[in-house]
């Protein structure tokens, strides 16, 4: 049986935010974009401070890096870290904040260099992904990004962009299965891209891993119990992560919101707080029930990334969101899975 210890790393109000995205390079946290009242974005600032296991609360320094060049303010982006750099793709923005239309182009971080570059396809004529929010990235390891899903002005998504680094070229994919959605999560894993979750404009998706096999460009299905006993219940706007654990290959889910609030983006529905892991060659799911006694608030709209390298291959690093009582959070939790 796997079980899970959380530590809470720092608390600051300079990091209180939700709908934000978190990327780990190396030994560092950075954290970019969201909101702290609703549909008004924060700055565009980047926010960092180091990740270790013996520091306190009171120890961690939180930086700023302010640059000329950089992404305007947005919310609902998506990020990945490729190459050794952290890669955003659109989110919501501007007086209406509509949906950022930028055509096709990445903005990417180098901590080497402290900046942003705006990384335009090499073809600006060939098909290329609308701008969206809360969409999901995710990438191969190499030199390929995956796009999928997420919320136009009105309409929610079902495709699935692929973008190759070096040659900065899209490729649009076979468009996963129905419903469109946002809020979803995907990530890369024993070669292959793996989806869950999501928010239909009616209900919150769960009971399936879908499952894109990039050789044939082709889905499949694994279908499971989504009853909180046998596998994670619905939810979205939640995290899906590689992790390697005890030597094998796994995916965690965790958090997350489980009924959407009335009020929409404006307010909080039910929030989760259980940790789920499925274990990819046996194809079941097993809940991670976390030992002592602190852990992170239940929440949804938050950010998260897997701490390689600095901890362990099996450690996550939570911050911010939304809690139930439709707050903002200012935290930063380290999750060791055993």
């Amino acid at each position: 049986m796997l079980s899970g210890t959380w530590k809470r790393c720092l608390s600051d109000p300079l990091i209180c935010r939700s709908s934000q995205t978190l990327a780990v390079i190396g030994k560092t946290a950075y954290i970019y974009g969201g909101e702290i009242r609703p549909r008004e974005p924060v700055d565009s600032s980047l926010y960092s401070f180091s990740i270790g296991q013996d520091e306190s609360v009171q120890q961690i320094p939180i930086s700023a890096i302010t640059a000329s060049h950089a992404p305007q303010p947005r919310v609902g982006t998506a990020s990945t870290v490729i190459q050794g750099k952290m890669f955003v793709f659109s989110g919501r923005g501007g007086t209406a904040m509509a949906p950022i239309e930028e055509h096709g182009a990445f903005w990417s971080f180098d901590p080497a260099t402290q900046s942003w570059s705006e990384i335009t396809p090499q073809d600006r004529e060939s098909p290329f992904p609308p701008g969206r929010s809360y969409h999901a990235l995710a990438n191969d390891g190499n030199d390929t990004i995956y796009l999928h899903s997420g919320c136009l002005a009105k309409d929610r998504l079902a495709d699935l962009w692929a973008f190759d680094v070096s040659q900065r070229k899209w490729r649009q994919c076979a468009a996963a299965p129905d419903p469109p959605r946002g809020g979803a999560s995907i990530t890369f894993a024993s070669g292959k891209l793996w989806r869950m979750n999501g928010f239909d404009g009616t209900k919150e998706q769960g009971g399936t891993l879908d499952i894109f096999s990039p050789g044939d460009n082709s889905w499949s299905t694994v279908r499971f119990a989504a009853d909180g006993r046998e596998g994670p219940s619905p939810r979205s706007v939640c995290c899906l992560l590689p992790l390697k654990i005890r030597g094998r290959e796994t995916l965690l889910t965790m958090f997350g919101e489980s009924d959407p609030s009335s009020l929409g983006h404006q307010g909080a529905g039910r929030m989760l707080g259980d940790v789920w892991v499925f274990d990819v060659d046996s194809g079941h799911w097993q809940e991670i029930l976390p030992q002592g006694g602190s852990k992170p608030l239940p929440r949804g709209w938050f950010a998260a990334d897997v701490v390689a390298d600095v901890v362990a291959d099996s450690t996550v690093l939570l911050q911010g969101g939304l809690s139930m009582s439709n707050e903002r959070l200012d935290d930063a939790w380290l999750l060791e899975v055993h």
